[in-house]
């Protein structure tokens, strides 16, 4: 399947995923997707991510094992900010801070993609991928 917006098909699945309550979703890998998936992991909204061949054709895939405390998702909530039709960037001095610091923008830099601490810390600023609270 194409998606034309990929990073939004992730968050997609990894919601619907926690919502029937799986332990572990597959989304097709790409750096970008991997990358944003170990922020989440680093920041404690899922529990691993892994990337396998998977399926016949031996497609690469993200596994993405998801966590849960006292029956509920470790997050609460996820959102696309920069689209494919309205990209929004911001810079360092400019990134909005996500349930007063107790979820995680994720940016897309020039030194790669980074949560919204790590670019604060740097200096730098760029597309805003998501927010994850």
């Amino acid at each position: 399947m194409n998606t034309t917006d990929p990073i939004a098909d992730l968050l997609a699945r990894i919601r619907n995923a926690a919502l029937a309550r799986h332990d572990v979703t597959r989304v097709p890998a790409s750096k970008v997707k991997k990358a944003i998936a170990e922020i989440m992991k680093h920041e404690g909204f899922i529990a691993d991510v892994r990337e396998e061949e998977w399926g016949a054709n031996k497609h690469r895939s993200l596994a993405i094992t998801l966590k849960y405390t006292h029956r509920r998702a470790a997050f609460m909530g996820m959102r696309r900010v920069s689209r494919p039709g309205r990209r929004v960037y911001v810079g360092h001095d400019e990134i909005p801070r996500v349930l007063s610091g107790l979820g995680v923008s994720i940016l897309s830099t020039s030194q790669g993609v980074l949560s919204d601490r790590e670019a604060r810390k740097r200096r730098i600023g760029g597309e805003l991928l998501c927010e994850v609270w």
